[in-house]
């Protein structure tokens, strides 16, 4: 590399911005990399194609992570720069979505004026691709190699069975997590977001001709109605903790009564003492409410990012944002998960939100303002510059 010199932030800024129409192209061929997380083929197809654009952009190769051991999932994708024996900057994405394969037949990838769509444009393909450009700036600008981690994995919209653990490893040997997940409404940054648990509640039952002799049944059905109708009551009616009932199934057969039914819940809640509380008050109202044999599995997946873990990292990104000339976009709470929430819980200061402008995650409209990647790339690229190593 060069040698080093001192790096003007806003020349960082104007060449990312020149690069725009290089970054807009390679987000559509990420885009049409599609890579539902279930889908084995499709990852390791998409894995592929993010490899060579980062290695494009950073000069180096990644780390390729092991498969998951229990169902021979893809690994994500890990790039180690600057000195072995620093302690890094954690950069953190995914690019598995939740969009099947051949969404792209009817969502093509598409850039209308400054509003990108496609499958995964928002969560979050774009983050992706202005941190490889944030970086790469930086490092061919300053002459430096910063000491960065730059880790995506393939498997964060399923829960991060495999790629978790990683995360966590990683998050423990770094200084700081900046994650590139998409942004918060108007462009703010995430500085907390609620902890998440999930669970399945299985009731079994007995089957009975319903017509015939239903007396002779034990409806799982009807006994989950129950449980379900007093899960209700976990909430908070100001939506700081929420219990929502997501995916429900029972029976066999219309005139059948059902010998199973089963229902998955969705908690988020502020803060691990709700979170552990929670838990608790799940339990033992199903033990309580139910009549028949039942089953409950899952429990806590992700703990809270709280404000503290953001405070010190969201105000040197306020400076950075000067220092571009950038308007600040201000910073949320907000009620989903990411990774992030796994960096926080390892004692690592995190900051969440740092990727795209936009919106729509999960959602057929989803979509990038792509005249902001350049001010999101750059700021990334200070924020890695700025933050002393240890």
């Amino acid at each position: 590399m060069p040698a080093p010199h001192a790096l003007d932030p806003r020349d960082l800024l104007h060449r990312l911005t020149a690069e725009t129409p290089s970054m807009i192209a390679d987000l559509e061929r990420l885009v049409a990399a599609e890579s539902p997380s279930a889908d084995g083929d499709a990852l390791s197809a998409c894995r592929d194609v993010l490899a060579e654009i980062g290695t494009r952009l950073l000069g180096t190769a990644p780390s390729v992570l092991p498969d998951d051991p229990t169902d021979g999932r893809p690994g994500g994708l890990l790039w180690r720069l600057g000195p072995a024996d620093a302690r890094p900057v954690l950069l953190v994405g995914h690019f598995d979505t939740v969009w099947p394969r051949n969404t792209l037949q009817r969502r093509p990838f598409r850039v209308d004026g400054a509003r990108a769509t496609g499958p995964g444009v928002f969560d979050m393909k774009a983050g992706l691709i202005q941190g490889l450009y944030g970086v790469a700036r930086l490092r061919e600008m300053s002459g430096e190699d910063p000491a960065v981690a730059f880790l995506v994995t393939a498997d964060e919209e399923i829960g991060s069975p495999a790629g978790g653990r990683v995360v966590t490893e990683w998050a423990r040997k770094s200084r700081a997590a900046l994650v590139l997940e998409g942004a918060a409404d108007d462009g703010a940054l995430k500085h907390a977001r609620k902890g998440w648990s999930f669970y399945d509640i299985r009731v079994e039952g007995v089957a009975a001709h319903a017509g015939l002799e239903p007396g002779k049944g034990r409806n799982a059905l009807t006994d989950l109605a129950r449980i379900v109708v007093a899960l209700e009551s976990l909430a908070a009616d100001d939506d700081r903790i929420t219990v929502t009932p997501t995916m429900a199934h029972a029976g066999t057969t219309q005139n059948t009564v059902p010998d199973r039914a089963y229902v998955t819940v969705d908690v988020r809640v502020p803060d691990v003492v709700a979170q552990k509380e929670i838990d608790a008050e799940l339990r033992r109202l199903v033990a309580e409410t139910a009549q028949l044999p039942y089953e409950i599995t899952g429990g806590p997946n992700r703990p809270p990012l709280e404000e503290a873990s953001a405070t010190d990292l969201l105000e040197t990104a306020r400076i950075c944002a000067d220092d571009l000339g950038l308007d600040w976009p201000g910073s949320a709470a907000v009620g989903g998960i990411s990774d992030g929430n796994l960096c926080a819980a390892a004692g690592t200061p995190t900051l969440d939100g740092l990727g795209a402008v936009g919106g729509g995650p999960h959602a057929e409209h989803e979509w990038v303002d792509v005249s902001c990647m350049a001010e999101r790339a750059a700021l990334v690229g200070r924020m890695v510059g700025s933050l002393p190593e240890e």
